[in-house]
């Protein structure tokens, strides 16, 4: 009964409403903001060099990349992608290519407005996103509070036991580990790592995401390497199926397009007002909020149009060996994984997916843990209260049957996104004005040295009110 009710929900809200408002905002940031994605692709890559530090009231921005990353690159990078093919059929990559295409101006907006909207929380240290942009940029908190606790509601209750839920399947099915076990020994885990709050977590991230990504993008280049001559007919059946050009598994053009930009979504987060927690945290060199944004939307490009396409590849190569059966979700990346690697392939996606969802687990608690400053529950008291009920969802997650946790994932997810991208369309103004000012002061600091641009909220023509402290 829960599942009918999730997924009549989700019929609703990803039907139509979700998906046309989410292309609808993708297009236009990147036609207002110049097609910033593609025209200032490299200098986005620049700032990474000077993103190392930081100061005593934010995390560098490098950190508060890695932390994104940590949260987009899970479980929906191998298990979310084999459920779009397994549902939306190959097309389902290319609609998750194109979701983050644009998405990736979806994500300097909302990365931008976190930084210029943050605040400080009573320890001094940065925090921000959605919640704190809609009630001080529109002026509007009863939907600032409404998102705030679809956000908390998503991050403790729902996502992280979704990423422990697949890691107990991943291992349960690669080494028959008891989900009793498994549950265990990740809320031990985690609780160590959050416990140091988002600085630790930031840290942690910081060693971790880049390894583990990088591991398994090379594997995965290695196995295209070596089935080098089916990549053209691979990408002629992704094209042709996103546009119904053939029959392609279970997957007709409306279910390719729809299951494509909702595990898209899901899996680079794109518009859905999560990433901005970690950008608002940051304390961006160049002290700008654009640098911020600039920095962020790379993040959409490393999840999607990297990692999730190395797992796509991974699972068409492999065929019907793969995707036919009674496997569902991550089983269908393990069962690829050993067609490719044999033994060997079952035992790294275990693995990947284990360090995937851990890593995700971690950042959806600072997430989280950024909104408990807009109720005023960021006491002692309040975090210990809050640490226990995550702790506890984790534990559970691993429980529970696996579609519902996804549709229950979906759902709050959809939310989130719904609330978050008609506020920062409404909130347009205030990101062009951001990327004007800063491509003003970049044309003009001496020698064309970055550093020398500093933010004013007294520069540019801003909605609502920005912390004069801050700015």
């Amino acid at each position: 009964m829960l599942h009918q009710i999730v997924t009549s929900i989700n019929d609703v809200l990803w039907g139509y409403i979700l998906v046309s408002l989410l292309i609808v905002a993708g297009l236009w940031f990147t036609l207002k903001l110049g097609v910033l994605q593609i025209r200032d692709f490299r200098h986005s890559l620049s700032l990474i060099y000077t993103s190392r530090v930081s100061d005593g009231s934010g995390i560098s921005s490098f950190q508060a990349l890695c932390t994104s990353l940590s949260a987009r690159v899970g479980t929906g990078n191998l298990a979310g992608v084999a459920i779009a093919i397994s549902l939306g059929g190959p097309g389902a990559v290319f609609w998750m290519w194109v979701i983050a295409l644009i998405g990736m101006a979806t994500a300097f907006a909302e990365s931008a407005l976190a930084q210029v909207y943050k605040v400080k929380n009573r320890d001094g240290q940065y925090r921000g996103g959605p919640a704190y942009y809609i009630r001080n940029g529109l002026g509007i908190p009863w939907l600032a509070a409404l998102f705030s606790l679809s956000l908390l509601f998503g991050y403790v209750f729902v996502f992280s036991a979704t990423q422990a839920n697949t890691i107990a399947d991943a291992l349960e099915h690669s080494y028959a580990v008891p989900e009793l076990n498994t549950a265990i020994v990740l809320v031990a885990l985690a609780a160590i790592v959050v416990v140091g709050g988002l600085r630790s977590i930031a840290r942690f991230s910081e060693i971790v995401v880049p390894i583990m990504s990088l591991l398994f993008v090379t594997t995965a280049i290695v196995i295209t390497v070596v089935n080098f001559s089916e990549i053209p007919r691979l990408l002629g059946l992704i094209v042709s199926s996103a546009f119904g050009l053939q029959e392609a598994g279970s997957g007709t053009i409306a279910m390719a397009i729809k299951i494509g930009i909702q595990r898209g979504l899901f899996s680079n987060e794109a518009g859905a007002g999560s990433v901005p927690q970690a950008a608002a945290s940051a304390s961006p060199k160049p002290n700008h909020p654009a640098v911020q944004g600039y920095i962020q939307m790379l993040g959409v490009l490393v999840d999607t149009l990297v990692i999730c396409s190395c797992t796509a590849i991974v699972i068409l190569l492999a065929g019907d060996a793969a995707t036919n059966g009674t496997q569902e979700g991550i089983a269908i990346t393990q069962q690829a994984m050993q067609v490719h690697l044999g033994w060997f392939g079952g035992h790294f996606v275990a693995i990947a997916i284990t360090l995937f969802g851990f890593t995700s687990i971690v950042a959806n608690y600072a997430y989280a843990e950024s909104n408990l400053h807009f109720f005023r529950l960021d006491s002692r008291v309040g975090r210990v209260v809050f640490t226990l009920i995550f702790l506890s969802m984790m534990f559970l997650g691993t429980r529970l049957e696996l579609r519902t946790m996804w549709a229950t994932a979906d759902m709050a997810f959809g939310f989130m996104a719904l609330i978050n991208v008609a506020a920062i369309l409404a909130l347009s103004p205030t990101v062009f004005a951001l990327l004007n000012d800063y491509r003003m002061k970049r044309s003009i600091a001496n020698s064309g040295q970055v550093d020398d641009i500093k933010f004013s909220a007294e520069d540019c023509d801003l909605q609502g009110k920005v912390d004069s402290k801050i700015w």
